[in-house]
C-alpha cells in the first residue's frame, strides 16, 4: 500500500501495550458506539490483519448462559471494519454489503476475532470485497466463522 490510512497511523502512535489498546478500543466505541456492547479490544492492526478481543460478560449472554450469535456477529463485523479502515485507501470508501455467518460451536469464553485478507489493488471501479472473520474461543477453536463483503469504490 502506498500510504497509510489515518487509523493505522493512529494505531501505530499509541503504546503496543494495554493502555495504548484500550485507548485505540474507545475510539473505534465512541465512532460506533454499538460496538460497546461486547466490550472490544483492538489486540493488533496492521492493513490485512486485525484482531480483536471481546469477555463474556453477562450482557452478551443469550437464554444458555453462552456468548449470544449476534453479539459474536457484533464482534466480526467490530474485525472486519476495523481491518478495512486500516488497509483501505482514503482515495475509497468501503461499506458492508452482506454477511455469512456459520455457527459451528457453543461459545462458552471470551471471543477472539481474527479478520485477514490479502490486500487487493484498489482500482476506479467498484469492487466487492470478501472479508473473512474466524471467531474463536479461549480454547482455540473456531466457534463462528464470518464472511463479510463490503462493497469498495474510489470517493
Amino acid at each position: 500500500m502506498a500510504t497509510e490510512t489515518a487509523v493505522y497511523r493512529s494505531w501505530k502512535k499509541l503504546p503496543d501495550n494495554r493502555i495504548g489498546r484500550a485507548l485505540f478500543s474507545l475510539g473505534v466505541v465512541a465512532k460506533a458506539p454499538y460496538f460497546g456492547t461486547v466490550v472490544p479490544t483492538i489486540v493488533a492492526l496492521e492493513p490485512g490483519y486485525c484482531e480483536v478481543t471481546a469477555p463474556k460478560w453477562f450482557g452478551i449472554h443469550n437464554h444458555i448462559g453462552t456468548f449470544h450469535a449476534i453479539a459474536a456477529c457484533n464482534l466480526a463485523e467490530i474485525a472486519m471494519g476495523v481491518l478495512s479502515e486500516a488497509t483501505v485507501p482514503s482515495t475509497h470508501r468501503w461499506i458492508p454489503k452482506a454477511m455469512n455467518v456459520r455457527y459451528l460451536a457453543k461459545a462458552n469464553s471470551g471471543l477472539r476475532a481474527v479478520a485477514r485478507i490479502d490486500i487487493p489493488e484498489f482500482g476506479p471501479d467498484g469492487t466487492d470485497l470478501v472479508i473473512p472473520v474466524a471467531i474463536y474461543d479461549n480454547e482455540g477453536t473456531e466457534v463462528v466463522h464470518a464472511d463479510i463483503t463490503t462493497w469498495v469504490t474510489p470517493k
